[in-house]
C-alpha cells in the first residue's frame, strides 16, 4: 500500500445544453458555473475538479465529442507517474418531471427516445453498442451509490438512489461512459437533477459540490 503514492481524485463533471421541452437545463448552468464556486469555496485535500463540459443533448450524432471529452481525461492522467490518482466522470441531466435529486445505479443497453434530439435522432428500442448484445443488458456504477445517498441524505439534501436513467440521452451517455471507465480503470457516476423551478440554483450548486465530496470519500 504504501508503494502507491499519495492518493489523488479528479472528477471530470458534464451537463446538458436545452432539449425538447426543456428549454434552459440547469446543469448546462451547474457545469458552466461549477469551477469558479469551487475556486470560492474549495475542496478538500487530494480532490481536484476537472474539466466542465456541456454536452449536446444528442446521441448517435454527439457521440464524436462525448469520446473526445472522455479521453481527455486519459491524457492528462498518463503524466501523472508518482501519483495513485483516481478518474471520476459525473453526469449530471435533468429529469424536469423530478422533485428531488437521483442518483442513478446503472445504464441500459437501450435508445428508445420518446422525442427527436438536438440533431433530429429518434431511435426506437434499439442497443446503444450492438457488439454488447440485448438491449436489456445493464452496466452498474463502480461508485458506492449507497454510501454516496447515505452522505448527502446526513447533510439534509431530498435525494433518492435511482435503477432507471431512462431511455434517452441521459442514459445513452450513461451507457458509454461506463463502458468507458471500464476498459480505462475510471469511474463513472450519473445524477439526475429537478429543474430549478423545483430546487433552486444555489442549493443545486450545493448539492454538487457535495456530491464532489461524498465521491471522492466513498470511492
Amino acid at each position: 500500500m504504501g508503494s502507491e503514492g499519495p492518493k489523488a481524485i479528479t472528477i471530470h463533471v458534464t451537463g446538458f445544453k436545452k432539449f425538447l421541452g426543456v428549454s434552459e437545463n440547469p446543469t448546462e448552468k451547474i457545469a458552466n458555473n461549477l469551477k469558479a464556486y469551487v475556486e470560492k469555496r474549495g475542496l478538500p485535500s487530494g480532490l481536484s475538479l476537472g474539466s466542465c463540459t456541456v454536452l449536446e443533448t444528442a446521441g448517435e450524432g454527439a457521440k464524436s465529442q462525448l469520446y473526445e471529452v472522455l479521453e481527455s481525461s486519459v491524457v492528462v492522467v498518463s503524466g501523472d507517474k508518482n501519483i495513485n490518482r483516481t478518474v471520476i466522470w459525473l453526469h449530471l441531466g435533468v429529469n424536469s418531471g423530478a422533485t428531488k435529486f437521483a442518483i442513478e445505479r446503472q445504464a441500459v443497453n437501450e435508445a428508445h427516445f420518446r422525442c427527436p434530439d438536438q440533431l433530429g435522432w429518434q431511435p426506437q428500442r434499439i442497443p446503444i453498442v450492438v457488439e454488447d448484445g440485448s438491449i436489456t443488458k445493464a452496466k452498474e456504477t463502480s461508485c458506492s451509490t449507497e454510501s454516496i445517498l447515505k452522505l448527502l441524505k446526513n447533510k439534509g439534501f431530498d435525494v433518492v438512489e435511482s435503477d432507471d436513467a431512462g431511455r434517452f440521452v441521459c442514459n445513452y451517455v450513461y451507457y458509454h461512459s461506463l463502458r468507458f471507465a471500464e476498459q480505462k480503470g475510471h469511474k463513472s457516476l450519473f445524477v439526475h437533477v429537478p429543474l430549478f423551478s423545483k430546487i433552486n440554483e444555489d442549493t443545486q450548486m450545493q448539492f454538487v459540490v457535495s456530491l464532489l465530496e461524498a465521491i471522492a470519500t466513498t470511492c
